[in-house]
């Protein structure tokens, strides 16, 4: 008798398109026949065509493999579609200079899983440094900087230095780095995934508030209970492909 095969398979890759979709009109993030391949058979997403408006929550999830990661990347610029379009609040990926690329992600608002902050600034500092790149003066860094510190609660942790927080007054300062500019979109790529439910929710609660005052949040996570229980679009890939779209979604 033959041996059966129980290996997990790929979802059958979409058919590749020659011509993109039309824009979506309005849309602060347009995706148009997205694909990524690393080879032949290894795929990052496949013909991936979704737009995000402004002012909405939206989760991107799956299983490890699905494509999060690859889509988060794409976003943020650290790699390049195989195939087709990506426009970021009013970017083009495709024709932004390598030059540049900092300067994006510092007006588009970017939190990452493991913090990146610069270990040898302080808090301040480190929240100042994201208006000084994208050439704050001093007057708008004095009165922006202890803003967003109350508002993430860490008004109390400014002369603190990162190896002095715990992990989730650090993923505070990376939302108030990502939030100082006021950007008009947020990408976060497993905000919670290095911390405690409790304090994951905190950071939850914050980037809903966030969220509340106009800025588009796109969160790439693997978290069930968070995503079940804030009810916002749900985009699930598998295998590199969009699988289910909803409004008001679970993640199943």
């Amino acid at each position: 008798m033959a041996a059966t095969d129980n290996r997990p398979r790929r979802a059958a890759p979409a058919p590749r398109r020659s011509v993109l979709p039309p824009p979506v009109e309005g849309a602060i993030v347009d995706l148009r026949s997205v694909t990524k391949r690393y080879s032949k058979v290894d795929i990052g997403v496949e013909d991936v065509t979704f737009a995000v408006h402004p002012g909405e929550f939206v989760f991107v999830v799956g299983a490890s493999g699905s494509g999060k990661s690859t889509l988060m990347r794409l976003l943020i610029k650290e790699s390049e579609p195989t195939f087709g379009s990506i426009t970021v609040a009013g970017h083009d990926l495709g024709t932004i200079p390598r030059s540049k690329i900092p300067y994006y992600r510092r007006n588009v608002g970017v939190i990452f899983q493991d913090f990146k902050l610069l270990p040898n600034r302080t808090v301040h500092d480190n929240v100042a440094y994201a208006l000084q790149v994208t050439g704050g003066k001093r007057r708008e860094i004095r009165e922006k900087v202890p803003d967003i510190l109350r508002l993430t609660g860490l008004s109390t942790k400014l002369h603190n230095f990162p190896d002095q927080l715990s992990g989730g007054e650090q993923q505070r300062v990376s939302v108030a780095r990502a939030f100082v500019n006021r950007p008009l979109i947020m990408l976060a790529d497993e905000p919670t995934g290095n911390l405690d439910p409790a304090t994951g929710e905190g950071i939850m609660r914050l980037l809903d508030r966030i969220n509340k005052t106009g800025t588009t949040v796109l969160m790439a996570t693997h978290d069930q209970r968070i995503v079940n229980t804030m009810r916002k679009r749900v985009i699930q890939l598998d295998r590199g492909v969009i699988v289910r779209d909803q409004a008001r979604g679970v993640y199943e």
